[in-house]
C-alpha cells in the first residue's frame, strides 16, 4: 500500500499535509507535494527519507490542474494515492460575513480538491485503481458555529467523496474519508474574517488541540485497516458528530445554546 508506492499530498508544506508526507514517507511511499509555499514544500521534503517531487500551484488556478497531473503522473508512471488536504478555514457569524468569504472558501475547500480528482480519477481508475483520501472537518458533520462557508464546504467534501467511493469500489477505488476536530496547527491563525482578511491569531482549542503527527499516524492507521470513514476528533468534538447521526435535534439545540452563551465573543468574532 506504501512500499515503493507513489502519494500525492495537497496543502503539504504544513499542518496534517506535512504531518501526513512524513508519516508515509515512514512507510516507504514516494512523495508528491503540492502548496503554495514553494520553500516550505522543500522543507518538508528535506526531512523525509524517500523520493519526492515539489509539484507547487495555486489550488484555485484550475486552468493547470491538467497539466500538473500529467507532471504527477509522468513522474513514476502513475499516482496511487491522492489526500485532498489544501483548504482554509473561517471565523465569523453568517450575518456578518461577505459573500467573497463564501467564494474563497468554497473554491479553495471544495472545487479544488473535486477538479483535481476529476483530473487525475480516470487515470487511476484505468491503472487499476488507487486511494483517495479526503480531509473534510468535524464542521462538516455538524455544521459550526461561525464556520458556516467552512462547513458548507466540508460537507461538500464528504457528499462528493461518499458518491466516488460508491461508484469506483469495483473499480479498485478506495476511498478514505477523515472528519479531523481540533488539531494542533495554523488553521485557526490562517482562517479568513468576516471580511475576507486572514484572522491572524489562533484560539485554544485548536492550540490544545491533537498534535498533528498524532493525526496523520492515525489516518495511515485507518488506511492500513481499509476504514472509509474517520471521525479524528476526541471529547465534545467527537461526541457532536455522533449526535448528527444518532439525535441531530439535540446537536441542534447544543449548538444553538453555545452561540447564545457567548461563543462568538469567546472566539473574537462579534
Amino acid at each position: 500500500m506504501f512500499e515503493g508506492k507513489t502519494w500525492w499530498i495537497t496543502g503539504a508544506s504544513s499542518g496534517i499535509g506535512a504531518a501526513l508526507a512524513e508519516a508515509l514517507a515512514a512507510k516507504g511511499a514516494r512523495l508528491i507535494l503540492s502548496g503554495r509555499n514553494e520553500a516550505a514544500l522543500r522543507d518538508v521534503a528535506a526531512r523525509v527519507p524517500t523520493e519526492t517531487l515539489i509539484l507547487p500551484f495555486e489550488a484555485t488556478d484550475f486552468a493547470r490542474v491538467p497539466d500538473m497531473v500529467q507532471q504527477a503522473w509522468s513522474w513514476r508512471g502513475r499516482v496511487d494515492g491522492l489526500v485532498n488536504n489544501a483548504g482554509i478555514s473561517q471565523r465569523s457569524l453568517a450575518v456578518d460575513t461577505a459573500f467573497e468569504v463564501y467564494e474563497r472558501i468554497i473554491a479553495v475547500d471544495l472545487m479544488a480538491p473535486i477538479r483535481l480528482t476529476q483530473a487525475l480519477l480516470p487515470l487511476m481508475v484505468r491503472a487499476g485503481g488507487g486511494h483517495l483520501v479526503a480531509i473534510s472537518s468535524v464542521a462538516g458533520i455538524v455544521g459550526a458555529p461561525l464556520r458556516a462557508a467552512y462547513s458548507a464546504a466540508k460537507a461538500g467534501i464528504i457528499g462528493y467523496h461518499d458518491s466516488v467511493r460508491a461508484e469506483t469500489t469495483h473499480q479498485g477505488m478506495k476511498v478514505l474519508v477523515v472528519a479531523p476536530g481540533s488539531v494542533k496547527t495554523n488553521v485557526s491563525k490562517n482562517a479568513l474574517d468576516g471580511k475576507a482578511q486572514t484572522r491572524g491569531f489562533s484560539d485554544t482549542a485548536i492550540d490544545n488541540g491533537m498534535p498533528a503527527d498524532v493525526a496523520a499516524n492515525t489516518i495511515v492507521d485507518a488506511l492500513e485497516k481499509g476504514t472509509r470513514e474517520l471521525i479524528l476528533a476526541e471529547g465534545m468534538e467527537a461526541m457532536g458528530a455522533a449526535l448528527r447521526r444518532s439525535n441531530p435535534d439535540q446537536l441542534f439545540d447544543v449548538m444553538a445554546k453555545l452561540v447564545a452563551d457567548g461563543y462568538a465573543k469567546k472566539l473574537g468574532a462579534e
